[in-house]
């Protein structure tokens, strides 16, 4: 006798489906009102000031020179430091994962050390290593007879600063990702690809790369949306400059909603940069490589 198990299951589901109506789902609905007004300082003292404005926020926000030079900075950090993230990724895991490869499990901690550090502690320090007269990064060019860099407040050379940190802080994490799907792989393949005369770099584009395809996507998605969050990096580091060159989108987010007080156009942001990070996963996701018959 079938049983009708769907209420049974509303049920078991229906606390978890209540917090992320409450957590997520009304916050979200709200913050889309919200970008619809112009909520600002003067809204908080007295209610009766708040507008509707509609698309205003949009419209201003696409007629904004700061929003398109945050936007600039974002898709830069986002195109180099997440391939170079994932290529660095890659390329730890295949040395930790490599049967030569001794003490494995230090290795795995070390770099995953950065990862579980706290991103602003982080930040402070590579400020430091950064600096023009003490840091150690111009000690070592003072080494080689190189002059000291500005690494920080020099326009050209800030945003690689940040997208350097930001690749030592973060490969960990894919890393230990990538030795899962490594691991993963079955060794019958490498030994039909071995007999067959094939070389460590023709094993690793034939069998590994192939293989590794769904794990690739999935740090590419999530790569990219923590890329396109960039904020503590410039925050802590930089503050946006110099001159607004590692200005991000959430930074511009955060100085409109939280020092300016212009809430309405700081969802407006935030809902702009949603609508990036919705298309970019989709392009990532038809991009995918498909599987024979599929």
């Amino acid at each position: 006798m079938s049983v009708n198990r769907s209420p049974l299951a509303i049920g078991f589901a229906a606390p978890a489906l209540a917090l992320i109506a409450v957590f997520f789902a009304l916050p979200v609905a709200a913050s889309l009102l919200l970008s619809l007004t112009d909520f600002d300082i003067y809204a908080i003292g007295d209610p009766a000031t708040l507008r509707f404005v509609g698309l205003a926020n949009y419209a201003h926000l696409l007629r904004d020179p700061l929003f398109w030079t945050a936007l600039a900075n974002t898709a830069t950090f986002v195109a180099v430091g997440g391939p170079l993230s994932i290529a660095v990724s890659l390329a730890a895991a295949l040395a930790v994962h490599a049967r030569l490869t001794r003490f494995r499990s230090v290795f795995r901690t070390v770099f995953f050390l950065p990862v579980v550090t706290t991103l602003v502690a982080v930040a402070v320090v590579w400020r430091v290593l950064y600096h023009p007269r003490v840091g150690v990064l111009n000690g070592a060019l003072a080494a080689l007879g190189i002059p000291p860099l500005d690494w920080l407040g020099d326009a050209r050379l800030a945003m690689p600063a940040l997208i350097l940190m930001a690749v030592w802080k973060s490969f960990g994490f894919n890393m230990v990702i990538f030795l899962a799907g490594l691991q993963a792989i079955p060794e019958r393949l490498y030994e039909a690809a071995r007999i067959d005369g094939a070389g460590a770099a023709a094993q690793l584009r034939h069998v590994t790369l192939p293989a590794l395809a769904p794990t690739l996507l999935f740090v590419a998605i999530s790569t990219g949306i923590g890329s396109f969050q960039l904020f503590a990096e410039p925050y802590v580091m930089t503050a946006g400059g110099p001159s607004n060159r590692t200005l991000s989108i959430v930074l511009l987010m955060y100085r409109e909603g939280f020092r300016w007080w212009n809430m309405g156009y700081a969802a407006a942001v935030a809902f702009v940069l949603f609508a990036i990070l919705l298309a970019v996963t989709a392009l990532l996701w038809r991009l995918r490589p498909r599987e024979a018959g599929a």
